[in-house]
């Protein structure tokens, strides 16, 4: 295996910009404040390099940048993980060094490729900050109510199964069940379903749009506490027993809270950009592409129905609460 110096070269060149710009920063602040002080409340150091400190918030950014962890998820310091992370931002740092001490830095094409790796962290941090303000509990809580309200609630059935190869079977079965069998001992005992056999036939909770048309059919108007069957589905026969009936329960605030993140960072980055795009003067300069003779061309998009209203409200993210 590589060491982590060569397989990090090959693809650190941005990082390489990032790092340069990163110690200007820091000898900056340090000249300022005569010591170097944690960047983020609650970080420590773990390592030096050349009297410079690594701090835990410097790896933990290495690792979500290499896409090794999601941005706020923890990153224990005991962990190979870290360790491995930590020697690739020693290597960061010693490599940023050493092209400083080459002057590397100096170079026009090196000074455009730092200024863009600027403009992507300035970037980034905006988008962050606009995001920590507008995506908070509140505007979650916010958007989770509105969805439960407009969340359509199907009704769900829970039931056991036994599927047999023959409808006589099936009979047999229904028979022994009027006089008192239980249905779980003898899905256990003769249910031809893997899925279900060893679980006592039990389907769990479902809407019956999830079921072939057969079960959708034959349990709609089936109570609670009824046997219903045997009908014929794949694989035979079915006799199915109905153990309860209820509202389809809605997602919980905790499960629906990515998705509505998601979207909430999404609707901001959207929002802030077209306010950017619509003060900015921008030109394009390059030119459209020309029709070249005998080039295959792609087919013209369908004509779009005209608006119901001249303003599209912003759609919400689909289904966040509805299930």
């Amino acid at each position: 295996m590589a060491h982590p110096a060569t397989r990090r070269a090959q693809h650190t060149l941005s990082a390489l910009a990032v790092m340069l710009i990163a110690s200007f920063m820091l000898a900056a602040c340090t000249s300022q404040t005569g010591a170097e002080r944690p960047p983020e409340p609650g970080d420590a150091a773990v390592a030096k390099v050349d009297g410079k400190t690594v701090w835990t918030s410097d790896v933990k950014r290495e690792a979500v940048a290499q896409g090794l962890i999601g941005e706020g998820e923890p990153l224990d310091a005991s962990s190979d993980l870290f360790r491995r992370v930590l020697d690739e931002v020693v290597d960061q740092k010693l490599l940023a060094a050493e092209a400083l001490k080459r002057k590397l830095d100096k170079d026009p094409i090196a000074q455009k490729r730092l200024a863009a790796a600027r403009e992507r962290i300035l970037g980034d941090m905006l988008v962050e900050s606009v995001v920590s303000d507008a995506v908070n509990d509140n505007a979650i809580r916010g958007l989770y109510q509105e969805q439960l309200k407009l969340a359509k609630q199907s009704e769900e059935i829970r039931a056991r199964q036994i599927l047999v190869a023959t409808q006589v079977d099936a009979e047999a079965i229904k028979k022994l069940l009027t006089t008192g069998a239980s249905f779980e001992a003898l899905a256990m005992e003769r249910s031809t379903d893997a899925a279900t056999r060893f679980n006592g036939g039990d389907l769990g909770y479902f809407t019956t749009d999830v079921m072939p048309e057969a079960y959708e059919a034959n349990l709609k108007t089936a109570k609670t506490g009824e046997v219903v069957g045997p009908f014929a589905v794949d694989g035979g026969f079915a006799v199915v027993k109905v153990e309860d009936r209820r509202l389809e329960q809605p997602i919980t605030l905790e499960s629906a809270r990515p998705q509505i993140v998601r979207f909430l960072t999404y609707d901001q980055v959207r929002d802030l950009l077209e306010k950017l795009r619509s003060r900015a003067k921008i030109q394009t300069l390059i030119r459209a592409p020309q029709d070249v003779p005998g080039q295959p061309k792609e087919p013209a998009d369908a004509p779009k129905a005209a608006p119901a209203s001249s303003v599209a409200p912003k759609a919400p993210p689909a289904k966040a609460a509805a299930k």
